[in-house]
């Protein structure tokens, strides 16, 4: 298996330098020392060529490998000579010219045994002592070229320097664990191969075009290179753990399982970090991008994800705001805030598991600031008492998983502003990130208008549906109207009639029942008459209305009395029991409390249903024709509201999904109207 892997990994390698040296013969580049460059290029295929078709420990391989040593050295050299003052020049072309001499007595030292055969033992051991200096001298320069190169030209340099430090690095291992074991690492030698193969497309990428040393490699090809290196890497590192406990005894075999199945089980539970792909992108962006984001892919995600596409068709518009925004930035969650009142409230959350989003409340200075400025808030910089524009709240800059502040604005008009939480890698914003949230923000404003927009006209749509329903609903009016006009006139002439009365009284039954119909097709229950507010007893009317509701209801409280109107007050809580009784299951009981808050009697009506989302009961709860229920006109908390205020009342909700709601309907009290009659 090892020489199959050895013959097929060399010959690969010699083939793709020797594509690389051809590409160069034929470009007139001047960015590299190119005929240097060349030879190094070419010294390295024969080498692998040696290596494949004879054998590694061979006098042709051991030539040509210091051949290929020789050469990029003389490259390395020639590129730092290009560098317009390099301190003490003389002293590293004396460093050089030493390395050099010593290859060439590991190029002399493999021929002497074919002379002199009875020290060939002992020539082969100075030859891979030999080997081991010439790597570790030869790594002492490639970091002395790196260092030495000026800054503004090290990024052109960087896969190239990347290249030779793991080609040596690998000469350096193979060379340390022979010289240790006192055999030959078959193994070792045949992964040199395939990972010189792995190296060629980094010697490729560094003159890819033309002079040009910035590296044109899309993000998601440097990724997977990176991986598959990495996973290269990993197996050369368990190759020769495993090698090195071989010697262990009688035991290797065990403690070589248990190492390759605790060493791999560590690595897929590293891998699958999101701290850690975070940190590697990070990584990736900074040494080998000249920008942090690929704005092509970062557009296209961001606009796939605001427009349902990929696997988020089930979160709504405003969770997907958040989550297209905190993709860019790898935040793990994000809170979007709304206008509401005079200040920010929570229009939805993605992901955010924190008890802020409880106690989420902000002041007219956080709405103002970023109307005004339209400016991305770094929290963190807050914190540390850097000057702002806009004052974020406080239990923001208490919380700190919190991290930036994007604002929404379209046509100079705040929507709302995203929280985003802190991402895995922390970091500092820089001119990038503002660029691109300020954009993304500024996008996303946008399809928050529109959906609004929308809103307004299904909202439209669903009173031309209703008008549209009314129109009918006339239509049988009139005909029940003329019917029971018809059986009055006839009542005159027939009263006396045994058999007239028995069909009147059916055709009163059936028209009873076509308007009740009628009722209900228009709204769940009609608002009946009204009387001036009076002090009324709450309990009675409490309980007389749950009589009436098909559910198990629970009246509980005091006797209390409130200034109200009983027709309206029972309308009102009829709805709100209707609703309470329809959001529960069959079998839990809607709760009716009566107490008084603040010298104000209050009745709450309490179910354990599905409950509702803020955004929901901010939003939508109060609006006509807006339901939770399939198939419900939403016109029972819209006419709520109303009568409540008509008595000179209030409702409050409070709600959470999958725990139920509360309705608390706040009245006038008794007392005020006796002191205005005493007046």
């Amino acid at each position: 298996m090892a020489l199959t892997v050895t013959l097929w990994g060399y010959s690969l390698a010699a083939l793709l330098f020797c594509m690389i040296a051809l590409s160069q013969v034929r470009d007139a580049s001047t960015a590299l020392p190119r005929w240097s460059f060349v030879v190094a290029l070419v010294g390295t295929a024969l080498w692998a060529l040696a290596v494949a078709g004879i054998d590694a420990n061979d006098i042709a391989a051991r030539v040509t490998e210091g051949i290929r040593n020789v050469a990029w050295l003389w490259f390395m050299h020639a590129l730092l000579r290009r560098q317009p003052a390099v301190p003490q020049a003389r002293a590293i072309t004396a460093v050089y010219i030493a390395v050099v001499l010593t290859l060439c007595l590991a190029i002399i030292v493999p021929i002497v045994p074919a002379t002199r055969p009875g020290e060939a033992a002992t020539l082969a051991w100075v030859s891979v002592l030999f080997g081991m200096i010439v790597a570790v001298s030869a790594l002492v320069l490639v970091e002395h070229l790196y260092a030495t190169v000026a800054p503004a030209a090290r990024g052109g340099i960087r896969l190239l320097v990347i290249a030779l430090a793991a080609m040596w690095g690998m000469d350096l291992v193979v060379y340390a664990i022979t010289y240790v074991t006192h055999g030959t690492v078959v193994d070792l030698i045949a992964v040199r191969g395939v990972m010189m193969a792995l190296l060629a497309p980094l010697f490729a990428v560094a003159v890819l075009r033309n002079g040009d040393w910035t590296l044109h490699l899309s993000r998601s090809v440097a990724w997977l290179s990176l991986s598959l290196a990495a996973v290269v890497l990993y197996l050369l590192t368990m190759m020769l753990a495993t090698s090195a406990l071989a010697g262990i005894g009688a035991n290797a075999r065990i403690v070589q399982t248990a190492f390759v199945f605790g060493s791999t089980a560590a690595m897929l539970v590293l891998a699958s970090s999101p701290w850690l792909k975070a940190w590697a992108k990070v990584v990736l962006a900074k040494h080998l991008f000249s920008h942090r984001y690929d704005y092509r892919e970062e557009w296209i995600r961001f606009t796939g994800t605001l427009g349902k596409a990929g696997g988020d068709v089930a979160l709504a518009l405003d969770q997907r705001v958040i989550k297209a925004i905190a993709d860019l930035t790898d935040s793990p969650a994000g809170l979007l805030l709304v206008p509401e009142g005079q200040g920010l409230g929570i229009g939805a959350a993605w992901q955010w598991e924190h008890d802020t989003v409880s106690l989420a409340a902000t002041d007219e200075a956080l709405l103002l600031g970023l109307a005004t400025s339209s400016r991305i808030i770094e929290l963190d910089a807050v914190r540390g008492g850097a000057e702002t524009m806009v004052t974020p709240p406080t239990w923001m800059l208490l919380d700190t998983n919190a991290w930036v502040i994007v604002p929404l604005v379209y046509f100079d008009r705040l929507q709302g502003a995203v929280l985003l939480a802190r991402p895995p890698v922390d970091r500092a914003l820089d001119w990038e990130d503002f660029d691109l949230l300020r954009i993304v923000g500024r996008q996303a404003a946008s399809f928050l208008a529109e959906g609004q927009a929308q809103e307004a006209l299904a909202e439209s749509a669903r009173f031309d549906e209703f008008n549209r329903r009314f129109a009918f609903i006339l239509h049988d009016i009139k005909n029940l109207v003329s019917q029971l006009t018809l059986t009055a006139r006839n009542a005159e002439r027939h009263a006396d009639n045994p058999a007239y009365r028995a069909d009147m009284i059916a055709t009163l039954h059936d028209s009873a029942g076509r308007m009740n119909d009628l009722l209900a097709r228009l709204s769940q229950h009609h608002t009946g008459r009204t009387e001036e507010p009076r002090p009324t007893e709450l309990r009675p009317l409490a309980e007389r209305v749950a009589r009436r509701i098909a559910h198990p209801i629970d009246v509980r409280g005091a006797a209390i009395s409130a200034l109200v109107d009983p027709a309206r007050l029972e309308q009102l809580l009829v709805h709100l029991m209707q609703n309470a009784s329809e959001a529960s299951a069959p079998d839990a009981r809607v709760t009716i409390t009566l107490d008084n808050e603040d010298g104000r009697p209050v009745v709450a009506v309490m179910d354990t249903g599905a409950g509702m989302s803020p955004a929901f009961v901010r939003d939508r709860l109060f609006k006509p024709f807006v339901s939770s229920k399939p198939g419900g006109f939403g016109l029972g908390a819209f006419e709520a509201r109303q009568l409540a205020e008509a008595m000179g009342g209030t409702i409050t909700v409070t709600s959470r999904e999958g725990e139920g709601s509360i309705f608390r309907v706040r009245l006038a009290p008794v007392a005020a109207h006796h002191l205005e009659r005493a007046a």
